[in-house]
C-alpha cells in the first residue's frame, strides 16, 4: 500500500461538503492515499472518513439521516444549541448505526489535522489526531457554525467553526513543509462571498459582543475568503496548488433539504475525483 507524500486540504460548506465526499470516494476506489490531510468544518468530517478509508460513509449518513430530526433540525438548535446534533452523529451513528473505524483512523501513518477557531483570540487552532487529547471534540468544534451551534471545549478552551478564521488551510500545508497542496473546494470557479448583511451583523453583535476578536473575524469572513480565492488562483498558475472543484454553479445550500440535489452534487464530486486521479499522481510526483 503506497501513501503519496503530499498534502490534501478540504474546504467546508456544511452539506455542500457532499461534493468533497464524492471526490474522496473516487480517490479511495483508486487506492490513492495522501500522507497529510487537513479539513475545515464539514471538510474535517469528510477527512475523517477518508483517513479511516470508509468509502461511501459520508454520503450514506448525510442522505439517510437528512430528514431525521435526531441529526438535523432547528429544534436541536433551540434546545441543544446545535442544528447538527453531533452527539447523535458521533455516538449512536458512529458506534451503532454506521460504525466508524477508529482503528484505521488512528493509524499513526496517516497525518490528519482539523481547524477550529478559538473564540477568545479569533485565531485558528490546528488539532492533529494523534496529539490532540480529544480529536472528536476538535472535529465537532471545527464544524460548529456560529449562532447555530454551541461552542465546543477542547483542552480547556472554547472553539467554533474553523471557517471563521481559515476557510481553506492550504497555507498550513506550506507551513508544515509541503511545497504543493491539493485543494478540494465546494464552490464553482469564480464564486465570491457577499459582504455580511445587516441582519447577520446584528445577530453576530448580539451573540458575540463579549468576544471582539471573534466578532471581527466573523465580519471579515467574506473579504478574507475572496482574497484567498484570488491567491489560490495565482498559486495554481504557479504550479503550487491543484484545485478540484465543482464545474457547474452549485445550487445546494449549506442546510439543503433535497436528497436529489445532494446526490447529484456527490456524483459530480465523484466524477471530478476520477478525472483527477492521474493529475494528482503527476502533481505530487513533479519536482520543482
Amino acid at each position: 500500500m503506497e501513501i503519496l507524500k503530499g498534502a490534501l486540504c478540504l474546504e467546508g460548506g456544511s452539506l455542500r461538503g457532499i461534493f468533497t465526499a464524492g471526490v474522496l470516494d473516487a480517490l479511495l476506489d483508486n487506492k490513492l492515499y495522501i500522507e497529510y490531510v487537513n479539513g475545515v468544518s464539514a471538510g474535517s468530517m469528510n477527512g475523517m472518513n477518508y483517513i479511516s478509508r470508509q468509502k461511501g460513509r459520508s454520503k450514506r449518513i448525510n442522505l439517510k439521516y437528512l430528514h431525521d430530526k435526531r441529526y438535523i433540525s432547528y429544534k436541536n438548535m433551540l434546545t441543544k444549541r446545535q442544528i447538527f446534533n453531533f452527539d447523535f452523529l458521533f455516538d449512536e451513528i458512529s458506534n451503532k448505526l454506521d460504525l466508524f473505524d477508529k482503528k484505521s483512523f488512528f493509524d499513526s501513518n496517516k497525518k490528519f489535522e482539523v481547524v477550529a477557531t478559538d473564540v477568545k483570540t479569533g485565531e485558528s487552532e490546528f488539532f492533529e489526531k494523534n496529539s490532540c487529547s480529544d480529536i472528536i471534540s476538535a472535529v465537532k468544534a471545527s464544524a460548529s457554525m456560529p449562532v447555530m451551534s454551541k461552542m465546543v471545549e477542547v483542552d480547556g478552551r472554547k472553539y467554533l467553526d474553523g471557517g471563521i478564521s481559515t476557510s481553506i488551510a492550504y497555507k498550513r500545508a506550506f507551513d508544515l513543509g509541503y511545497e504543493k497542496a491539493i485543494v478540494i473546494l465546494t464552490r464553482e470557479d469564480g464564486y465570491r462571498k457577499k459582504p455580511v448583511n445587516k441582519l447577520d451583523e446584528a445577530i453576530y453583535k448580539m451573540y458575540f459582543k463579549p468576544l471582539p476578536n471573534l466578532l471581527e473575524k466573523l465580519m471579515t469572513v467574506p473579504e478574507r475568503y475572496n482574497l484567498m480565492q484570488e491567491e489560490m488562483d495565482e498559486l495554481q498558475k504557479a504550479g503550487k496548488l491543484l484545485i478540484i472543484r465543482p464545474q457547474k454553479k452549485v445550487v445546494v445550500h449549506r442546510l439543503e433539504r433535497s436528497a436529489d440535489k445532494l446526490e447529484n452534487l456527490y456524483n459530480e464530486g465523484y466524477r471530478e475525483g476520477l478525472k483527477n486521479i492521474e493529475n494528482i499522481k503527476n502533481f505530487i510526483a513533479l519536482k520543482f
